[in-house]
């Protein structure tokens, strides 16, 4: 491998991790991401950790405080609205066409999406809370099968960041609201299978609406 290549491989993983410990919650919002240090946990170069944090500054995951560095973007009870009510109009515009363009592969793959995601959320209703970032990463899966036949990759790409703003919002406040999420999840694939857009749309509303109100509510995010 070229030196070139090497390099690019390093600062590549090294992004995957950082983006995922932020979305994922391992780097806490608003903690201060020192570069010494980050260059000893993710083993790249001061100079490609600054590249690597300004392209997540870009992304709305990292905020970038000139002289002083940078830190993990903080979270709010706002900007969980705005961030809901963003995926909402994404998600709501692909559905349609998604579900007027699926096939019988597209059918398979939101299926298969929604039995390993079913399988999760049966896992933590029976008190398993060891799973909740592959219950996310399955939750992910299933709504981005949903809307993967739109046609088109840039809103796909769009929806992709939205929805990881969105997913670290329900990760740093720990958002499970049990067989309420599940059964909704339930009438979004039976929608998908019966190609009825305007019932999955509603939804899907009250599902964002629903986790929206109940984080709220919990105090997570003051």
């Amino acid at each position: 491998m070229s030196i070139e290549l090497l390099a690019t491989s390093i600062a590549d993983r090294a992004y995957d991790r950082i983006r995922a410990d932020i979305v994922f919650g391992r780097l806490s919002p608003g903690a201060r991401l020192r570069l010494d240090r980050l260059a000893g946990d993710y083993g790249a170069s001061v100079s490609t950790l600054r590249e690597i944090l300004s392209r997540l500054s870009s992304e709305g995951l990292v905020i970038a405080e000139g002289q002083r560095g940078f830190r993990v973007a903080p979270v709010s009870p706002a900007g969980f609205e705005d961030v809901a009510a963003m995926r909402l109009l994404l998600e709501t515009y692909a559905l349609p066409l998604s579900f007027a363009a699926g096939d019988l592969e597209w059918e398979s793959r939101v299926v298969a999406a929604h039995h390993k995601l079913a399988f999760m959320e049966r896992r933590m209703m029976a008190g398993d809370q060891e799973g909740t970032e592959l219950w996310k990463r399955y939750d992910r899966e299933f709504h981005q099968a949903l809307i993967e036949a739109c046609g088109s990759q840039t809103l796909l790409d769009l929806y992709g960041g939205v929805f990881d703003q969105y997913l670290r919002y329900q990760m740093v406040a720990v958002v499970f609201r049990g067989d309420i999420a599940a059964e909704e999840h339930r009438q979004l694939l039976d929608c998908a299978l019966t190609r009825n857009a305007d019932r999955a749309c509603a939804a899907l509303t009250r599902h964002v609406n629903g986790c929206v109100t109940y984080t709220l509510e919990s105090g997570a995010l003051a």
